[in-house]
């Protein structure tokens, strides 16, 4: 089977299922695992790369493309119509975050390739972890995602267990600074897990823009801040602009995250996740991570 996957949590799973071998095409976004570097590109962006835009600056961007209705991902038509490929793993969950499968099935008539195009588009971390089942399903591979799956949801019992009766935490996930952005859909889902209460923030719904009015009325004991797309350096060097605003003095400790691996793709990772966020909202003597840095305590 000759796969195509248009989003890094869909090209996690298939490699998590065994089947690196069978992908041919990835977004440009696909950097885990390793191997996933070296499968050629056939999805890009209009927006710059290279770091030169601010938060804001990108923010805008995003906002008026959306507004004309015009997407910020490319596909590079030639290489699919080459790969011909039998499975192409779209979604529809986000414009911004990868190319919607409607625009990849229209691309698809365009240059005459007949794929199958499979949504991944999960609203709750219950589904996040079917994505893998779906997957499986339609590549033949149901009993080792159903292995996979039966895993992940025991990792993720066991935090449960493990953080019962203790303190909750009140918890806002940033995802973005400028302007602030809640994290939704499964995001909440993984601080309940981890034993917080999600602020400002409903499962399942959509990430919304926050103003900062609303979150100075917000009693907050810990700030998340897992900027999109970003990892955790690159969090890291958003984070003086969340710092240097007047309303962050009401987001108690700062924690910076890497986004990326944990957080905003809703692939394998996101359990891995819910226990980095146990260990931040129930830190245990000498406890470090490499996917969070403490911005301020």
């Amino acid at each position: 089977m000759k796969i195509v996957s248009l989003l890094p949590s869909a090209t996690e799973i298939v490699f998590a299922l065994g089947l690196g071998e069978d992908l041919r095409g990835v977004s440009f976004e696909c950097d885990y695992p390793e191997p996933a570097r070296s499968v050629p590109v056939v999805s890009g962006t209009v927006l710059p790369i290279d770091g030169s835009l601010s938060a804001s600056e990108i923010d805008a961007e995003v906002s008026t493309r959306v507004a004309a209705g015009e997407s910020i991902y490319t596909l590079d038509d030639a290489r699919i119509r080459a790969i011909d490929p039998d499975l192409i793993l779209a979604q529809d969950l986000c414009q911004v975050c990868a190319v919607p499968s409607g625009a990849v099935e229209e691309a698809l008539d365009v240059i005459g390739c007949h794929a199958q195009v499979v949504s991944l588009d999960p609203g709750r971390l219950s589904e996040v972890i079917e994505c893998i089942g779906t997957v499986g399903a339609v590549t033949g591979t149901s009993a080792g995602a159903d292995v996979l799956m039966e895993a992940l949801r025991a990792r993720v019992d066991a935090v449960r267990q493990r953080v019962r009766g203790r303190q909750q935490p009140r918890v806002l996930v940033l995802e973005w600074q400028d302007p602030p952005f809640n994290a939704g859909h499964w995001v909440p889902d993984q601080v309940e897990a981890a034993g917080g209460v999600p602020v400002l923030a409903v499962a399942g719904a959509r990430s919304r823009r926050l103003t900062w009015e609303e979150i100075g009325t917000a009693r907050v004991d810990i700030t998340i801040f897992m900027p999109c797309g970003f990892d955790l350096e690159g969090a890291v060097a958003q984070a003086p602009g969340l710092l240097e605003h007047p309303g962050s003095a009401r987001l108690g400790r700062i924690i910076a995250v890497d986004a990326n691996a944990y957080f905003s793709r809703p692939g394998p990772r996101v359990v891995d996740g819910v226990e980095l966020l146990e260990e931040l909202l129930h830190p245990t003597p000498g406890s470090h991570h490499s996917g969070a840095q403490v911005l301020r305590a």
